[in-house]
């Protein structure tokens, strides 16, 4: 038995490879409920009640979803030109670092302009941070899976010494923080009284953005291209390099959307603990949405619902909320196989 390229991919596998996907996850969670000693049947519909059993559950899974929705497309944007983005916390928090320098008073001025100077200073700021191990890969053929990698953890050490010095809150009671953003610089709350916020809105709008760029666009076209064969690519005119950096730029400018989302529509200051994986979890709703950008969108509340609802299901049922991890994971790792398969084809000696 040995694997065979294909000819042509098999279309059947892309459009049943997410409903395998999800089916694998769930086939997964049901053994480990059993093992754990609770209906399976319980899990699901605790899990499913407590995601969008109420509008109070909805709206969390939705805000839940508007960072991931940002760093699941910074991957798919990358990955779609073989650029192997694993630095999407950098990148995160490399926007979060922007909205509070701009966003605490440094800049006085109308909600209107004031935010999306924000947005703009953060995705270049995010842009720049990705852009240096692209130039690395390009140039020096440095493996950016180890620079983007490594950056997450630079960036973090970084908004840590921030934290304790420049941004530093003088009325946090020694906590790290940093001061809250002001109100002209927070985005808008969608229904008073709730969490979801303006972001969500804007990241829909990038997802669409990003899939009229693949399919309408030069530049999308370049990008399909490069990563299908970037010898080929090179070979037919198109400038491999820059488009590599154009890439990289639109990628970790949209990561860095996530953390002003996070930081100006949610928490309102920054911490070391404003992500819980975001930019590790926007690889996982990249490859869930098989690097399309509106299936982004529901890769994202697929996940963000897994992770919401389980959380009041360990509170209703007794199963540890570490089932949602094992979920997610198994996903990820039918998509991987099945994406393997959309290339190659098992061959019977």
């Amino acid at each position: 038995m040995r694997l065979e390229p294909r000819t042509q991919a098999a279309r059947s596998v892309w459009a049943t490879a997410p409903l395998v996907a999800v089916a694998a996850s769930f086939v997964v969670a049901a053994l480990l409920a059993l093992l754990g000693g609770a209906s399976p049947l319980d899990v699901f519909a605790a899990v499913v009640k407590g995601a969008a059993g109420t509008q109070f559950a909805f709206l969390e899974t939705l805000t839940r979803a508007t960072p991931l929705i940002f760093t699941g497309l910074a991957a798919a944007v990358a990955f779609r030109a073989k650029l192997w983005n694993i630095g999407g916390e950098a990148q995160l928090y490399a926007g979060a670092i922007m909205a509070i320098v701009l966003g605490t008073g440094a800049l006085p001025l109308p909600g209107p302009i004031l935010i999306p100077m924000i947005m703009a200073a953060a995705m270049l700021a995010g842009a720049l941070l990705l852009l240096g191990p692209t130039f690395l890969k390009t140039r020096f053929g440095v493996d950016e899976v180890v620079t983007t990698l490594l950056l997450n953890f630079v960036m973090v050490l970084f908004v840590s010494m921030l934290l304790d010095g420049a941004l530093k809150d003088p009325m946090g009671l020694g906590w790290p923080q940093s001061k809250k953003v002001i109100a002209d610089a927070a985005l808008p709350k969608l229904i008073q009284g709730k969490r979801l916020h303006l972001g969500f809105l804007i990241a829909i709008g990038a997802a669409l953005l990003v899939w009229f760029i693949n399919a309408r666009t030069t530049f999308g076209y370049e990008m399909r291209a490069v990563g299908f064969n970037p010898r080929a690519a090179r070979f037919a005119g198109i400038p491999v390099n820059w488009v590599m950096a154009k890439t990289a730029l639109l990628s970790g400018g949209l990561a860095a959307l996530a953390g002003v989302s996070e930081v100006a529509g949610l928490k309102g200051n920054l911490t070391l603990d404003l992500s819980p994986g975001f930019g590790y979890t926007g690889i996982v709703v990249a490859m869930l949405a098989m690097l399309h950008p509106i299936g982004v969108i529901a890769a994202a509340i697929f996940v963000a619902a897994m992770f919401v609802g389980a959380d009041a299901m360990s509170r209703t049922v007794g199963v540890p909320n570490y089932i949602a991890n094992v979920m997610v994971a198994t996903a990820l790792l039918t998509m991987v196989t099945a994406m393997l398969f959309t290339r190659f084809r098992l061959k019977w000696r």
